[in-house]
């Protein structure tokens, strides 16, 4: 049971309020009074409008049911009157500019990768802030991005073929971004600089220049034998390391040891979907982390290779400029914060009628509060002035509206100036996709980033037409016309309101870390589609990633799309139906199995490890990286599946049962681990994943959050405080 402090008319548990009195206000600008009678007053002016928000979603989601169940296959005007008539599709908006000033220019000028990284885990949260800068020869070795052939397979020594095809890779790269203007760098024997170029000689003994020698941004060193060369490409920096006394560097004929790519421009640090905090105790673990790095004094020790290891935040970069002037570059990731969305209550403080407060209003003014510490610190995280919160999981422009009152609140509150608090809209809700233009609209005068999340979007998409139909299989849906529409739209959406040059434009997940040379193939898509950010699921991958954007110039892709503009509504409201039922008795399991095996393989360690985000193996033994959204799929499609009779609740419970032992073998490496298959009815994560399923057709949007939670609760509850 939680133990709480009475305080501004508020009962907030007492480790959170300590946490606060202790190390969050002091140094804050923000006086303790002044902050909990605020913070009572936000509560109480808020929660009613938060849960009214609530109770539209419902009203709707019922009428698009109701609807469905009289009109089998109605027409598209017929359909799309309907949802004009029930408020779902909005009016068009009148065309208008976003506006957003003092934004860093990691969102406003520089195109690369994002990460994505659950703040409650110091570790995973420094080395994703850390990941601004990688080494491109470390990720290529590391990965299948170099294949094994011809002897070149990883082992537990160095291999000198590998590294032969990943210096091989790098040249290429030296080559097509940064070429000679006669030769290549395969031939270079020395690099230096004078008269403000990159001057190189060559085998033969021919001196040669750079093409492009406005690529050349910078150097450490002499400059007759500089220690690095920095480059500047498509908004990119990239740093040519050399060292003759370097194991690599003895190798290579210029002395050159890695190459050091800007990879991890922006990171957000999640609050929600990649984490499980379920109470008090688990928000201050999100908050304290987070705190530590907008103090800049975040540490996380632990155990690699037998040797105690400490993890810091990295310094900035300094260098010499061409024309002799010293500069710096930034050492880490811009970061923002991603609150948790407008659903969830939680009972870390229960406003003066003893319920739990919304979870989203708690996110937003402790997530702004802890901020506020980046101003006071060299380390700060913003050169701007601006603190960057992105929200998910909001339903067209009503909510969005209501997140920018919510922040023009936090803000009186907390003595900032309007605007300070900036916002990143997730474009991943089905309402949301279709009035895109007048959410941004909202939050004109704040929003820095819009993002498809096409797994949540997906999990939507399903539970919006639940009484439709029966949908397609998971993997067909990726081709889908709503899909495609989808993800033109958003680009589309975001270059007619402006937010060029003020914001980034982003997309989703590359959801397979080990599949870094598919990645490679394949994740070019996203710069070429106008995205000038990407999420990626490790620093390895922003490294990678970041290649594509020195392979395009995403401004000049943006500057050709902003002149051909479509409304691809249309085909967003084409709902995913299966056009036949004719699958076989396989397809159908097989169906079932992989989104099966998929929820135990989470839901076991969200709800009895408190792990919400992790590389799960798949029923190939394939690692995925699933989180919430991923689960939301998964039983959104089987729940659609049984309620048109595609499957029997018998079939899936039989592969409830099968799929557990399953998980239970691919875990036993894990000592924390606790079996499921030993005693089904005793086990809480398989208890979970079974009501997900047979739940899930009457959860709220699809949402997993309400029953993870509870069986989170239940569970430290019953074990995790017994021991």
């Amino acid at each position: 049971m939680e133990k709480y402090v009475e305080v501004g008319g508020l009962k907030v548990a007492s480790v959170l309020y300590d946490f606060i009195e202790a190390e969050v206000l002091p140094g804050s600008g923000v006086e303790r009074d002044q902050f909990w009678q605020g913070f009572n007053q936000l509560v109480h002016s808020f929660a009613p409008k938060n849960r009214e928000l609530l109770e539209k979603r419902d009203e709707i989601q019922s009428k698009i049911d109701a609807w469905h169940k009289t009109h089998s296959n109605p027409e598209f005007k017929e359909y799309e009157q309907f949802l004009r008539e029930i408020g779902y599709l909005e009016p068009d908006v009148e065309p208008f500019k976003v506006t957003t000033e003092n934004v860093d220019d990691e969102i406003t000028s520089q195109a690369g990768p994002q990460l994505v990284v659950p703040v409650n885990n110091a570790r995973y949260a420094l080395n994703a802030t850390n990941a601004r800068w990688g080494s491109l020869y470390d990720a290529l070795y590391g990965t299948n991005a170099i294949d094994a052939e011809g002897g070149a397979e990883q082992g537990q020594s160095y291999n000198p073929i590998r590294g032969a095809k990943v210096i091989a890779f790098a040249k290429q790269f030296l080559d097509n971004t940064v070429p000679l203007t006669d030769g290549s760098h395969v031939e270079v024997t020395s690099y230096s600089v004078a008269d403000g170029e990159v001057i190189a000689a060559l085998q033969n003994g021919t001196i040669v220049r750079m093409q492009h020698n406005e690529r050349f941004a910078g150097y450490r060193g002499q400059p007759a034998q500089p220690e690095a060369l920095l480059f500047r490409n498509n908004g990119l920096h990239f740093e040519l390391q050399i060292d003759r006394t370097h194991p690599i560097g003895r190798t290579d004929s210029a002395g050159v040891k890695d190459i050091i790519m800007e990879s991890a421009i922006t990171t957000i640090m999640d609050c929600e979907d990649s984490v499980a905090a379920v109470d008090a105790e688990d928000k201050v673990l999100v908050y304290r982390n987070w705190l530590g790095l907008m103090k800049g004094n975040l540490s996380a020790s632990f155990n690699k290779g037998g040797k105690v290891i400490n993890r810091v935040l990295n310094q900035d970069r300094h260098y010499t400029a061409p024309d002799g002037c010293d500069f710096s570059l930034r050492g880490r990731s811009l970061l923002f914060v991603r609150n948790v969305g407008h659903l969830m209550t939680i009972n870390a403080i229960l406003d003066r009628d003893g319920r739990e407060i919304p979870e989203g209003i708690l996110d937003g003014v402790l997530t702004s509060l802890i901020a506020k510490h980046t101003f006071n610190h060299a380390m700060t995280n913003t050169k701007k002035g601006s603190i960057y919160i992105v929200k998910p999981k909001m339903h067209g422009s009503a909510e969005v509206a209501f997140t920018n009152q919510l922040f023009n609140a936090i803000e009186d509150m907390l003595n900032m100036k309007r605007y300070t608090l900036k916002v990143g809209v997730m474009d991943e809700e089905r309402r949301t996709s279709l009035n895109l233009r007048a959410c941004i609209r909202e939050v004109k005068d704040r929003i820095v980033f819009i993002n498809t999340g096409f797994l949540d979007r997906t999990g939507d998409e399903i539970h919006t037409s639940m009484e439709a139909g029966a949908m397609l299989r998971k993997h067909d849906m990726k081709s889908s016309t709503w899909l495609t529409s989808y993800e033109l739209s958003n680009v589309y959406a975001g270059l007619a309101c402006g937010l060029q040059g003020h914001a980034q434009i982003g997309k989703g997940m590359w959801a397979m870390p080990d599949q870094m040379k598919e990645m490679l193939q394949s994740k070019i898509a996203h710069p070429k589609a106008g995205a000038n950010t990407a999420w990626v699921p490790s620093p390895t991958a922003a490294t990678l990633h970041a290649l594509h954007y020195h392979q395009v110039n995403v401004q000049d892709v943006q500057n050709t799309l902003v002149t051909s503009i479509q409304d691809m509504r249309a085909g967003i409201l084409q709902i995913p139906l299966s056009p036949t039922r004719e699958w076989s008795e396989q397809d159908i399991q097989e169906e079932l199995d992989n989104n099966i095996q998929g929820i135990l393989g989470y839901v076991v360690r969200w709800v009895e490890q408190g792990i919400g985000c992790s590389k799960v193996p798949d029923i190939h033994n394939v690692g995925l990286m699933e989180d919430r959204a991923t689960l939301r799929i998964s039983s959104q499609h089987i729940a659609n599946w049984l309620h048109h009779g595609i499957c029997t609740e018998q079939q899936v419970r039989e592969s409830l049962v099968r799929m557990a032992k399953i998980v239970d073998e691919q875990n036993a490496g894990d000592t924390a681990y606790r079996r499921m298959s030993d005693n089904l009815d005793a086990s809480i994560a398989f208890q979970a994943a079974y009501e997900l399923i047979f739940e899930g057709r009457h959860q709220p949007n699809g949402y997993t959050e309400p029953i993870l939670h509870r069986r989170r609760l239940e569970f430290k509850s019953k074990v995790v405080h017994q021991v």
